[in-house]
């Protein structure tokens, strides 16, 4: 199944002759607001929030930010030409994605950066890509030996950079970038995600020492980006890769796109994709160490379709419980937890008025663990999405790589390498947790286990 077939909500949405004023949810303290309940525990209080209405007013400092709770309306919001990409996420990436990449763009500038992108995540071209997803994929098990300590956050964010490296960049990146990578962007995400829920502005620009590693870790980032492009640049080599696209570019008037707009772009093409990809593969790590059994049905379906062999990208499409497996990973816990908006005109969701200039926000991780929505809304079951029992899902309720012009266009791409690392390793391997391994779930613009250890013992 694809993470889109569900149903639609046939519920209507709300009309009153007059918006009405959306309630202030109740907890906020002066001057932050809201925000503190967001830095101590943000899971729970999105995932509280419907239970005062379909849409609740937040304070967020000086800010009121509308909160959106219901599928049907999430899913309004981001199709509707009312809102666009905006809001305290989106000025807290500014500081990684810039201004002039397609992760941040509006307008007539986001639609000719979708159209030079798209084409190296078209779904016929995605099968180019299998055979370093397939070679990554089991170099990444041969690297592990039995009954030792594995790193989750390493070993996953490596892998997730050399794919999308090796498949979009065509660099033969090292595993040292790959490193550099995990470490500024675990630095950098937290960071930015205290500056989303608590906007204290000058304060961040203060000498403190977790402002300076934070300008450390985004300052090694971009040096990072820009040794990729200059490494190409000075090669002479034009692969048929996204990054040569970029460089043969051209804007409005027809003239090549400008050296702030390839770096904003590579930007967008590396890091979001890399954090997002690890913090999946992360997940389906400690999945197969807390449920075996699905681990072990993983590693059926694997030798049933492979025949024993080891398992590639032409197996992928029909590996129907793995691919299960990673669509109720993403649902629990997934990658991008938050996302905002901001209003352009006055306007109305479900019924309740939206000023203009409003940022709004929403929690996929809300939205896709309500019990409205989902039988056993908590627990771990990968054959809710079998076609049957797929369809009684409501539509929106589970949209990992969003929906509308917004849509992640990587969405097939991350789909194959996580459905096939996720059977390499299941192949191999089954997981126990060690001594210091800590599963629960640490908070940033994404969500990762806080340092997952595991032991790979072969069947």
């Amino acid at each position: 199944m694809t993470v889109e077939s569900v149903k639609p909500q046939t519920a209507q949405t709300a009309q009153t002759a007059e918006p009405r004023e959306a309630p202030l949810a109740g907890g906020a303290v002066p001057v932050l607001g809201h925000g503190l309940k967001l830095v101590r525990d943000p899971l729970a209080f999105m995932s509280g929030l419907r239970a005062h209405g379909d849409v609740v007013r937040l304070r967020l400092g000086p800010k009121t930010v509308y909160a959106v709770t219901t599928p049907e309306l999430t899913g309004a919001l981001a199709l509707s030409t009312d809102y666009r990409i905006d809001g305290p996420l989106w000025e807290s990436l500014e500081g990684l994605l810039g201004k002039e990449g397609v992760a941040t763009a509006n307008g007539p500038r986001h639609r000719r950066q979708r159209r030079t992108i798209q084409p190296a995540f078209r779904l016929d071209a995605i099968p180019a890509y299998g055979p370093v997803m397939e070679e990554e994929a089991h170099a990444l098990t041969e690297r592990w030996r039995p009954g030792e300590t594995v790193d989750c956050t390493s070993e996953s964010f490596r892998v997730a950079v050399r794919v999308a490296a090796r498949c979009l960049l065509r660099g033969e990146y090292m595993d040292e970038r790959a490193e550099r990578l995990s470490t500024d962007l675990a630095t950098v995400f937290r960071g930015m995600y205290r500056r989303m829920v608590v906007p204290l502005g000058p304060l961040y620009r203060l000498p403190f020492p977790a402002n300076r590693e934070f300008n450390r870790a985004l300052a090694d980032l971009h040096l990072l980006v820009d040794e990729i492009v200059a490494e190409r640049r000075a090669s002479g080599q034009k692969p048929d890769d996204l990054l040569t696209a970029l460089l043969e570019a051209k804007d409005d008037n027809g003239e090549p796109i400008g050296e702030q707009e390839i770096h904003d772009q590579v930007v967008a093409i590396v890091t979001p994709g890399s954090e997002t990809v690890a913090s999946t593969i992360m997940w389906l790590l400690q999945v197969l160490a807390e449920h075996p059994e699905h681990a072990e049905k993983v590693r059926t379906e694997v030798e049933s379709v492979t025949g024993g062999q080891p398992v590639g990208f032409e197996h992928v499409r029909r590996l129907t419980h793995t691919n299960n497996v990673v669509v109720e990973a993403m649902r629990l816990r997934p990658a991008v937890w938050i996302l905002t908006r901001r209003a352009i005109t006055d306007t109305t969701l479900g019924g309740y008025r939206i000023p203009e200039g409003a940022d709004i926000v929403y929690s996929p991780y809300a939205i896709q663990r309500d019990a409205r929505s989902y039988g056993d809304h908590l627990g771990f079951d990968p054959d809710r999405w079998l076609p049957e029992r797929a369809k009684e899902v409501p539509k929106y309720a589970m949209s990992p790589f969003s929906v509308g012009n917004r849509k992640c266009p990587s969405d097939h791409f991350s789909m194959a390498q996580l459905t096939l690392i996720t059977a390499a390793v299941s192949a191999k391997y089954r997981f126990e947790q060690v001594g210091g391994s800590n599963d629960t779930t640490r908070v940033g613009i994404t969500l990762r286990p806080q340092k997952l250890l595991l032991r790979p013992v072969p069947w």
